[in-house]
């Protein structure tokens, strides 16, 4: 197992800056995700790491070497993108063993490795087929299976669940999860689904526009995210958010007018807001439905989602906006029905002007 640091990393195009000054120190052992939205520049600072990507700036140390100038090869690390990355030519067999020949191993320490991968990932039967005439999720784990067999210090992961249907993303989340559990190799994850980053991280990295905003355990960026962009880009379904404005910061009881309600909140926050415009947060699962003289927040359900497990809500509250609410799996509700809410102070999130945490 290898420990990774990135030191102030960055990466420009010429004028154009894409990565600014990123500090992640990995674990040895962890199995870190960098996750956000398309273009954040998570899959290019994978690719640095990878050496794919040449540094513009900083150091990047795996196991306490500098390996800035290093060719991929010589990183020690093993990669697994997203297209799978496989010769069509060749069988599995082949596939798996091909970085292995190309390093002068010999046949029988091939032959032992392959063989073990398959195992591990009970491909075993598909050895000797091609390419084409595996599934997606078998192609999955063939290149899996190749990163393995090299049994490098680090494992990277390009999206690599991208291409797979929502059945196979789930089975192949739970065999990548084991797959850490049993190697307990130092893993660099990259996703957009928060979901994945959820389920798979131990500390989760979010990147927005090449710079990070917040880096946690995933239960930490849920419960107290540092930024608007957080709270709303972390949770499924997202967090509601709205505009509000504060009263009554002069030591007394603070007050929020919110949706053309006032709501009390317990918390003394006049020392830490600087502007009266705010922004609240609240989670689906953080409203409860209440008698109207105790709501803050009332509206007509427009669209209800019952998903089996959880049923959801989504309530026109005025000026176009749209709660989302989560209901008891077995309710009773119906489009058009009229709908009281009302929260808590400890489910509330609270965000000044410039988009960071208050409360």
């Amino acid at each position: 197992m290898t420990a990774i640091a990135l030191r102030k990393i960055r990466k420009t195009y010429g004028s154009l800056a894409v990565i600014h000054d990123i500090d992640i120190d990995i674990e040895s052992g962890e199995f870190l995700v960098l996750v956000g939205p398309s273009g954040c520049g998570k899959s290019t600072l994978l690719r640095m790491v990878a050496g794919l990507e040449e540094i513009s700036g900083g150091i990047l140390d795996i196991g306490g070497k500098v390996v800035n100038a290093l060719p991929p090869s010589e990183r020690d690390i093993a990669m697994v993108f997203q297209d799978y990355a496989l010769y069509p030519h060749m069988s599995v067999r082949e596939n798996m063993a091909f970085g292995l020949k190309m390093r002068g191993t010999s046949e029988k320490v091939i032959d032992e490795r392959v063989s073990k991968a398959a195992d591990i990932l009970k491909i075993t039967p598909l050895l000797d087929r091609r390419p084409a005439q595996l599934s997606g999720g078998q192609r999955q784990r063939v290149a899996m299976g190749r990163a393995i067999v090299r049994e490098p210090s680090a494992f990277l992961f390009d999206e690599p669940l991208s291409n797979l249907d929502a059945a196979l993303r789930v089975e192949m989340r739970l065999e990548i999860a084991k797959l850490h559990n049993r190697m307990k190799a130092t893993t660099v994850y990259v996703t957009h689904d928060q979901v994945e980053a959820m389920t798979l991280a131990d500390r989760i990295v979010v990147l927005n526009a090449g710079r990070i905003e917040q880096i946690g355990k995933p239960l930490e960026l849920y419960h107290r995210p540092a930024s608007l962009f957080v709270a709303r880009f972390i949770g499924s379904p997202t967090m509601n958010t709205l505009p509000a404005q504060v009263t009554g910061t002069d030591g007394g009881e603070a007050r929020l007018t919110v949706a053309g309600r006032q709501i009390a909140l317990p918390s003394p926050i006049q020392s830490a807001v600087a502007s009266s415009d705010v922004t609240l947060g609240i989670r689906p699962e953080d409203l409860v439905r209440c008698p109207p003289e105790e709501a803050w927040f009332t509206g007509d359900l427009a669209v209800v989602e019952r998903l089996g497990s959880q049923t959801y809500g989504y309530v026109e509250i005025g000026e176009s906006r749209m709660l989302t609410v989560e209901f008891p799996r077995e309710a009773e509700i119906r489009v058009g029905e009229r709908i009281h809410v009302r929260g808590n102070a400890a489910g509330t999130h609270l965000f000044d002007a410039t988009g960071l945490r208050i409360n």
